[in-house]
């Protein structure tokens, strides 16, 4: 177990994080016990039970546990949990008022799906990591930046055709422009496509969790449609991108902050910086 542990580089954060984890899940099932006692109903637990518990759910559960204690850090963490669950709200508001995909529920959106959404945001962050340990060496910039203009505008004409029906929806047309100004915009396109990589593979088994069970329907009544995979990794980009901004804005406001503090030595306002920009060195490294 202390093996484990230290090659998942766990530490008292991690602790912190994951009865944080455990303490949002009872929440949810406390306050949404009719969902849940709905669908414990569906297990016949006189017989082969075993058969017809949700392996997938479970191991997509332990996965994300796992990955969410790997080299946790409160301070930094805290930012991309708050980021995930802001832009979350607003991709859920976005496809459930346009009708995109539907809940069983015919919430729009429902809440008890919004915590989900900075979970995932922490476990891409770790997954993203893991990409970048493994390619920093081994594929070149030329190799990232070719792929980044293959893959993003290859997405984005994919995005227009599946939104197409709603295209008379103001949401779906600011997506559409949000979208193509995050693709447009200079950016680091090596981590840029770790990033959508991440996503987008996190998120292919949580739409087939999803899309399967009926917890979610897109209108296309695929399980799951392409895009949807991939608009995870475009998510994943996204609040990489609003993260790295209020990350900078942050340290410039300490770089103030200090000028106006001669007291603040110059070591306390590097490591006060270095702490706001972690994810920020590992794309420049």
């Amino acid at each position: 177990m202390h093996r484990i542990a230290r090659l998942l580089r766990w530490n008292r954060a991690s602790a912190y994080l994951m009865s944080a984890f455990v303490l949002l899940i009872g929440l949810i099932i406390y306050v949404w016990w009719p969902l849940a006692e709905e669908y414990l109903s569906l297990v016949d637990w006189q017989g082969r039970w075993w058969l017809q518990i949700d392996w997938l759910l479970i191991g997509i559960f332990v996965v994300m546990s796992l990955l969410l204690m790997a080299e946790a850090d409160l301070r930094s963490d805290l930012l991309t949990a708050v980021v995930g669950a802001g832009g979350g709200l607003v991709i859920e508001s976005w496809g459930t008022q346009t009708a995109i995909w539907t809940y069983y529920t015919h919430e729009r959106p429902p809440l008890w799906i919004i915590p989900a959404w900075p979970i995932a945001s922490l476990a891409i962050v770790r997954i993203y990591r893991l990409l970048h340990h493994l390619a920093s060496r081994r594929v070149s910039d030329k190799v990232m930046h070719a792929t980044y203009w293959l893959i993003l505008p290859a997405f984005y004409a994919l995005m227009l055709i599946f939104v197409w029906p709603t295209l008379d929806r103001s949401l779906t047309l600011a997506a559409l422009v949000l979208c193509a100004l995050l693709i447009a915009s200079p950016t680091d396109h090596r981590t840029a496509v770790m990033m959508f990589a991440a996503g987008a593979g996190l998120g292919y088994f949580l739409e087939l969790w999803g899309t399967t069970r009926l917890c979610w329907t897109y209108y296309t009544l695929e399980q799951p449609p392409l895009f949807a995979v991939l608009a995870h990794g475009m998510a994943a980009l996204a609040f990489w991108r609003v993260d790295l901004l209020l990350r900078q804005l942050y340290g410039r406001w300490q770089a103030r902050r200090s000028a106006h503090h001669p007291a603040m030595t110059q070591k306390a306002a590097r490591s006060m910086d270095s702490r706001s920009s972690i994810i920020d060195g590992e794309s420049q490294s």
